[in-house]
């Protein structure tokens, strides 16, 4: 185990901003639009899927409640290509996953017949036996995966990164290496340094999860970032994780039943936390223990990688972290 502990410091970006060292050039040339109507039989009341390629040679892309930044670097004409089929896939994302959203929504033991980004969450939720888990812990990161995919068929890509709100998917091919900073805190957007990920790590799939995030947590981390050999992986073990940062029954901690946050929740009746009052360093220790074991069983198990986990600006590093601090002189301790 490491920890560190460093002063908070707002910076802007997604929970894990990654994909710089783009071309500064759109490999179009030119914007580039995509707009698809839904082959469904009632009207959805969806916005349409846009594309576009950014200046610095990003591809930027939205649908609803998704946006994922790529970067992809290679030729021109692969990236070129890459970019295009990734446009193609990601129109049909949403509707994918919306028309199984009443099973994605049930505990991930139930298996029914499902195809797609949908069996992927499911296969992978299953994954992690023992604990309650739904398949949507695994969105995002199940979403990341499939827009790769899409862009490594017949392509030869030197690196690319798949980033769905802070969920991480990549390629790494080579001596390639991924840098991407690592946020501490989902609301300011803090960050203590950065993770550089390289093709032999094994890492090829990065998921953040806390309190303040996108979605709900039963715990009280600030933020749990999971580096796993894939992104849907990394997606649910970081849920669970910091889910397994709490103190149960603190008086400081205020919870509420996650549906009356959000109706459609697919935790239901449990409690969520909303607020974290004033802690003590023995209570913020003890909190990280509970996270630290959750993460060392993956750990064993081959689940996942490594895992930082944060709360009140205290960060333990568990597994094969490449961090690198951004302060000097920062005090390591080691168990």
């Amino acid at each position: 185990m490491n920890s560190i502990g460093f002063p908070s410091a707002p910076c802007s970006g997604a929970r894990l901003a990654g994909g710089g060292g783009g071309t500064g050039s759109s490999p179009f040339g030119t914007k580039q639009n995509l707009v698809i109507k839904q082959n469904t039989g009632r009207q959805r009341h969806w916005d349409q899927p846009v594309a576009q390629v950014l200046p610095d040679g990003r591809l930027w892309l939205r649908h609803g409640p998704i946006e994922i930044f790529v970067l992809a670097e290679g030729a021109l004409d692969q990236v070129r290509a890459a970019y295009g089929q990734a446009m193609v896939r990601f129109a049909t994302v949403l509707g994918e996953v919306a028309a199984d959203l009443t099973v994605l929504r049930a505990p991930a033991a139930d298996r029914p017949a499902l195809r797609g980004i949908p069996a992927r969450m499911r296969d992978v939720a299953a994954g992690f036996q023992g604990v309650f888990v739904t398949p949507m812990a695994a969105v995002a990161g199940a979403v990341a995966e499939s827009v790769l995919a899409a862009m490594l068929a017949g392509r030869d890509l030197v690196r690319v990164i798949v980033n769905n709100g802070g969920d991480i998917a990549l390629h790494l091919s080579g001596d390639a290496v991924a840098r991407l900073a690592l946020v501490s805190d989902p609301v300011t957007g803090a960050s203590p340094g950065r993770l550089i990920v390289a093709a032999g790590s094994g890492v090829r799939g990065i998921a953040t999860s806390g309190v303040g995030g996108r979605s709900h947590s039963l715990g009280i981390a600030d933020a749990v970032t999971v580096l796993a050999a894939t992104a849907a992986a990394a997606d649910v073990a970081a849920t669970l994780i910091a889910n397994a940062v709490d103190l149960p029954g603190h008086p400081h901690v205020v919870r509420r039943p996650a549906r009356e946050l959000a109706p459609d929740s697919d935790l239901g009746a449990r409690l969520v936390t909303v607020q974290v009052g004033a802690l003590t360093l023995a209570e913020v220790d003890r909190a990280l223990d509970a996270g630290a074991a959750c993460a060392q069983a993956m750990i064993a198990t081959g689940q996942i990688i490594g895992a930082a986990i944060v709360l009140r600006n205290i960060m333990r590093l568990e597994g094969a972290v490449p961090f690198a601090a951004h302060q000097e002189g920062a005090t390591w301790q080691r168990s």
